[in-house]
């Protein structure tokens, strides 16, 4: 029984070494890595857009750069006031 655990233990050890040379290709590591950032660009997108209270906020945001004109009219107002 213990030679047929050290065995498999020994097939173990040659199959992570041959996922670890297949990984090491460069044709296939640019796979692997197209689809981890995939799926987590994937999970990153379903994460920011969904959600009610996230989509509220995202919803406001769409008026920022108008909120920044008014500040500067009511600003360049007061500067004239004050000549």
């Amino acid at each position: 029984m213990l030679l047929k655990l050290s065995a498999a233990y020994g097939k173990g050890n040659d199959l992570i070494g041959e996922i670890f040379n297949w990984l090491g290709d460069m044709r296939n590591s640019k796979i692997l890595a197209l689809l981890i950032f995939f799926v987590g660009f994937v999970i990153l997108l379903v994460f920011v857009f969904t959600g009610k209270e996230r989509s509220k906020r995202l919803e406001s945001y769409k008026h920022m750069p108008f909120l920044d004109d008014d500040d500067e009219q009511k600003s360049s107002t007061t500067v004239k006031k004050d000549e």
